[in-house]
């Protein structure tokens, strides 16, 4: 079948043999998939090349669709989702990505939308300069969180990034919120992904439904350290404290919520208080998260 007679305003691919192919003759023609993030598959199945200025009129055309269809989900419930865990250097990420359910959760393409979110929130944080004296701690919201740069191999924002997952896999998701920690040299961050998984093609990324960072501040260096912040970090994900409390504190029951007070997880018989002393590190902060939390609270309101 011969192409139509109409000029090749976009000469975006070729065959091998150096035929010359326009992608809008052959939509026209019906031989181009539906929806469009399905064509670059499809030209490579056919084994055409693409050129630069075909690259960059697909990705256009795809966060396009992506923002089209991002604005017919809006307001669906987004319960579902993932808690992601980064760590470079002196600087540890957590950040939650939601979508509406489990079976979207697995799927690569939302983990590596999650990986993209915890790549531009680390960037965020190690471009702030600061003169670490004691650890720092900050957190992003929805809106901050979306408007961050998606990254150095990517174009636009975080939010062109979720447009795009959203135009792949055709349900509603949200970058709902980021937390970040910076420590100087005598002080440690133990982290606790529960349910953890990790792929080899997200690197370093922990991904799970649970995720807890307890910032600890130490005199010398531990080869337990690692040990000991993983097992406070399970604590924070069991008993999901509201503040550190002190040791001074009197020994509560399972209703405290003073994480120094409370049973510890791992033996009820004594409070995390009593775990930690020995060790010979201070508990002085800490992060939770919780995939989904307070969007049953936001339905009932």
């Amino acid at each position: 079948m011969s192409n139509p007679q109409k000029p090749n305003t976009f000469p975006g691919t070729h065959r091998y043999c150096a035929h010359s192919i326009n992608i809008y003759s052959l939509c026209d023609l019906g031989q181009i998939p539906e929806p469009i993030h399905q064509l670059h598959k499809f030209v490579v199945s056919h084994k055409w090349i693409m050129n630069i200025n075909a690259e960059i009129w697909l990705h256009k055309q795809a966060q396009k669709e992506g923002w089209s269809k991002a604005a017919k989900l809006q307001g669906r419930k987004t319960k579902e989702g993932l808690i992601g865990l980064l760590q470079e250097g002196n600087t540890t990420v957590l950040v939650e990505v939601n979508c509406e359910t489990d079976f979207v959760s697995r799927n690569l393409k939302f983990q590596q939308l999650v990986q993209q979110v915890a790549l531009g929130t680390m960037m965020h944080c190690q471009s702030l300069k600061d003169q670490l004296s004691t650890y720092s701690k900050g957190f992003l919201n929805s809106s901050e969180l979306s408007g961050l740069p998606a990254g150095p191999d990517r174009e636009g924002s975080l939010k062109d990034q979720l447009a795009l997952a959203i135009g792949k896999l055709g349900e509603n998701m949200t970058l709902k919120r980021a937390a970040w920690v910076k420590v100087p040299s005598g002080f440690y961050v133990g982290s606790y992904v529960h349910g953890a998984m990790q792929s080899p093609s997200l690197h370093n990324l922990v991904l799970g439904k649970y995720g807890a960072l307890v910032i600890c501040e130490t005199s010398e260096q531990k080869t337990n350290l690692e040990d000991i912040g993983r097992r406070l970090g399970q604590h924070v994900v069991g008993m999901a404290p509201l503040s550190v409390g002190s040791l001074d504190d009197e020994p509560g029951g399972e209703a405290e919520t003073k994480m120094l007070s409370q049973p510890y997880l791992l033996d009820p018989s004594i409070t995390l208080g009593q775990y930690v002393q020995p060790q010979g590190v201070s508990v002085v902060d800490f992060v939770r998260f919780e995939c989904g939390e307070g969007e049953e609270a936001a339905e009932t309101e």
